[in-house]
């Protein structure tokens, strides 16, 4: 039995063939099928290019409701931000209060959701990976110490308190917290500028714990507030240079105990460390250049040799900054070299971290300083250990919360500059050797913070004969992972803007400071986006043929133009008093060409009377570009052509409506491009077609 559907003849229904095996009956039933589907269609697509249903779409682009204003849009993304979720737990927690307490305490302890799968055999690589992360953790938190103008145990204890809480509150199952060079960096040039760490050690060491709680404070909140957006502003073009420069002047900072030179500079651009290294050339130490630059070379060499050729060995890579300790340390006991001016470490305080809550400035003069220092620490700090969370959460297959990270991040440094620690955050480095070494879960940096509890404990004496100079070695095998070439090749090739941002930083950390080298980042990253806002680009568009698409000429050289018609579109989401009068200079000119070179090149019927606006890609304007509109428009009737605007935003055609500009342009506003040009190259007043 036949189905008819309505509107359709009796020779255009299609007979099922009951035998198969006639193919010649088949094929022409098929292609009678065929030619029937596209006569529907045709009928079908005429039917929608009619006046009519020309109007009725054009009704369906003006009569749209009122969009949300600002306080609603405000009213809202508080809603959702923070008091949904809230509300949603106080109501659970009303009608199923055990549930409900569990789902909260997931939320504020992410390892809750994780521990019921946890079990004897993930407890064990735990214990392993934390053992082995302990063993490089030990020497590099003495070294990032120094680095960062501190006593030595200022650095193990920051291994301590901070991998603690993050284990409770962190999402990342891989990352390995502490103190890293970035950060030790960014206090020791910074924060002397305040307080000078050799004439005045312990109010340096006040005001560093006060920019750690500073800057968890500002961490907390982001988190709290789901401001993670802020951590963007430093671009991964910015970061990636920002990197590289810090890992030179690092580099340069770590010869002084490399070189066992005496009188060093106090800053930190290449030119004046490489200045005073020459001044003191007279007074290098042979001993601690041999004892450092043979010690860096054994790390180096299990590192980028052993430990790849060898992967079964990662651990000896891991190892090999302790062991490089301990066989330097028994080196210089049994040698006395500290006779003959090796410099050791000597005395380091041991025991559990002392409380520093009476430490914390708040009425200092330097306070605001500490408080401004606190949030770039904090930004730099969250963006490296987010970078590094997320990449290997991606390789594990699970999900990476930015503001539980956040929140998590800011209370550990709160709890930190409390507990004599200053501030902590994702080592790649050593987050990589952690993922090596089988890590299941943060066990892992619990399993190292007690670790490195038991040496404060028990082993600090067994440090004292520790020369500086294998510390600056452990310091510099670190320095390689943070310079990205092939990164920089990269953004190179894709984007020269963001190019310049990398350089930017890389070159002002390396010749002027830490500082401007993130300030000249972070600039050149929003003078881009002001450039392309304040100067966006404007395309050419043309049907593609056997479609009714439209794009840009230049992309796409098949497309084809419409006789009498120009249709242009905006590359940019925005229409604003900063970019209006540029774009609708752009689009007059663009005009104007078009209707000389039609009128030299081809009969009169084929010159431009007709511009079509795309405004599908604008999201929004405002009352200057309504002005910029009008006068385009009154600028495209002196010069004898009519301005029509197709599929514009919800927002755009309300507030085009509101002033109302639709009854100057005489309605012309559109669904499409395509039926604007239908409708008004066929209309009375424009061109024939």
């Amino acid at each position: 039995m036949a189905v008819t559907r309505e509107g359709e003849t009796e020779s255009s229904q299609f007979t099922p063939i009951t035998d198969p095996s006639n193919t010649k009956e088949f094929s022409g039933t098929l292609q009678s099928f065929a030619d029937s589907e596209k006569v529907q269609l045709s009928v079908f697509s005429q039917t929608l290019q009619t006046p009519v249903a020309s109007d009725r779409r054009r009704d369906w682009v003006l009569n749209v409701p009122e969009p949300p204003g600002l306080l609603s849009n405000l009213k809202t993304s508080f809603k959702k931000t923070l008091l949904c979720p809230l509300e949603n737990k106080i109501q659970c927690l009303g009608k199923h209060p055990v549930s409900a307490l569990v789902s909260i305490l997931n939320v504020i302890f992410p390892p809750l959701s994780w521990c019921k799968e946890y079990n004897v055999t993930k407890f064990r690589r735990d214990i392993l990976a934390g053992l082995t992360l302990a063993s490089l953790c030990i020497p590099q938190s003495i070294g990032y110490a120094t680095l960062a103008k501190l006593d030595p145990q200022y650095g193990l204890y920051t291994s301590v308190i901070p991998p603690l809480i993050y284990a409770m509150m962190g999402s990342s199952r891989d990352i390995a917290i502490g103190p890293v060079a970035v950060v030790s960096l960014l206090l020791s040039s910074m924060v002397p500028k305040l307080e000078d760490p050799t004439t005045n050690p312990i109010a340096y060491r006040k005001l560093v714990l006060t920019v750690t709680f500073f800057a968890g404070v500002f961490q907390a909140a982001f988190g709290l507030l789901r401001l993670g957006f802020l951590v963007d502003f430093l671009s991964h073009a910015a970061i990636v240079g920002f990197m590289a420069g810090a890992a030179c002047v690092i580099g340069l900072q770590q010869l002084k105990s490399l070189l066992g030179i005496s009188n060093f500079t106090n800053n930190t651009d290449i030119i004046s460390v490489l200045a005073s290294i020459c001044k003191s050339i007279n007074t290098l130490n042979l001993h601690s250049f041999i004892i450092g630059s043979s010690f860096l070379i054994f790390i180096l060499s299990t590192k980028y040799y052993l430990a790849r050729k060898y992967k079964k060995l990662f651990w000896l890579a891991a190892m090999a900054p302790l062991l490089s300790v301990i066989m330097s340390t028994l080196l210089v006991f049994l040698t006395r070299a500290d006779k003959h001016g090796v410099k050791i470490v000597k005395h380091i305080t041991g025991g559990l971290n002392p409380s520093s809550l009476h430490e914390l400035q708040f009425n200092s003069p330097h306070t605001a300083e500490a408080a401004k220092i606190g949030l770039i620490v904090a930004l730099v700090a969250l963006t490296e250990a987010i970078a590094v969370g997320r990449s290997f959460a991606t390789m594990k297959g699970y999900r990476l919360d930015g503001n539980k990270e956040m929140l998590a991040m800011g209370v550990m440094n709160i709890t930190g500059s409390l507990t004599s620690c200053y501030v902590a955050t994702g080592s790649f480095s050593r987050t990589a050797v952690n993922f090596s070494a089988g890590c299941e879960t943060a066990v892992s940096n619990i399993v190292m913070a007690i670790t490195v509890l038991i040496s404060l404990e028990f082993c600090t004496r067994l440090l004292y004969f520790t020369p500086v100079a294998i510390l600056a070695s452990i310091i510099l095998s670190a320095l390689p992972g943070l310079i990205n070439i092939s990164e920089a090749k990269y953004i190179w090739k894709i984007d020269k803007m963001d190019f310049l941002a990398c350089a930017a930083a890389f070159l002002g950390v390396l010749f002027v400071s830490v500082e401007i080298g993130l300030l000249l980042a972070v600039g050149i990253s929003f003078a881009k986006i002001i450039l392309n806002s304040i100067q966006p680009g404007t395309e050419k568009l043309g049907r593609l043929p056997g479609s009714d698409l439209f794009g840009d000429m230049e992309q796409y050289p098949i497309a084809t133009t419409t006789p009498g018609a120009l249709i242009v579109r905006v590359k940019s989401a925005l229409l604003c008093f900063a970019n209006a009068n540029f774009i609708r200079g752009r689009i007059l000119n663009l005009a104007l060409e078009e209707q000389d070179t039609g009128a030299i090149e081809s009969a009169n019927h084929n010159r431009v009377q007709l511009v079509i606006l795309d405004m599908s890609n604008l999201l929004n304007i405002d009352t200057s570009s309504i002005a910029a509109l009008e006068d385009l428009q009154n600028d495209l009737e002196s010069n004898g052509m009519q301005l029509a605007l197709a599929n514009p935003r919800w927002h755009v055609i309300h507030k085009l409506r509101l002033a109302n500009f639709l009854k100057k342009i005489e309605g012309r506003i559109f669904l499409t491009i395509g039926e604007a040009i239908e409708a008004c190259l066929t209309s009375k007043n424009m061109l024939p077609i």
